[in-house]
């Protein structure tokens, strides 16, 4: 069993990401999106379920991430897709701030 503490690993600064925006991030081998919605940090897997494409290519609007590719959307909170082609959630990690650095748990990464 491993220590829960040692499954955050820092990603990038707060003024790295401003509101409204999102960046993509590797944490070990996944591809993993950070999205700054009002001041508030989510991350979910950087690849759509549906076919292979980045998030982060895409466009965020509130807590909505829509797939470059085919223009599904995601909720950037909960993973939910929101509309087809999407079939399949979205993986969500859990985010924290520490002073000015942004945390993710990768414990099920």
């Amino acid at each position: 069993m491993s220590d829960a503490s040692n499954c955050w690993k820092r990603v990038a600064c707060v003024s790295d990401i401003p509101p409204g925006n999102m960046r993509a991030v590797t944490i070990g081998n996944h591809e993993v999106a950070l999205y700054n919605v009002d001041g508030t940090f989510f991350a979910t897997d950087n690849v759509c379920t549906h076919a292979y494409a980045e998030l982060t290519e895409g466009f965020l609007e509130d807590y909505e991430i829509e797939c470059p590719l085919h223009f599904g959307r995601f909720d950037v909170r909960t993973g939910r897709g929101l509309c087809e082609p999407i079939t399949t959630e979205l993986k969500t990690y859990a985010v924290r701030v520490t002073g000015c650095e942004i945390e993710v748990n990768v414990q099920d990464a």
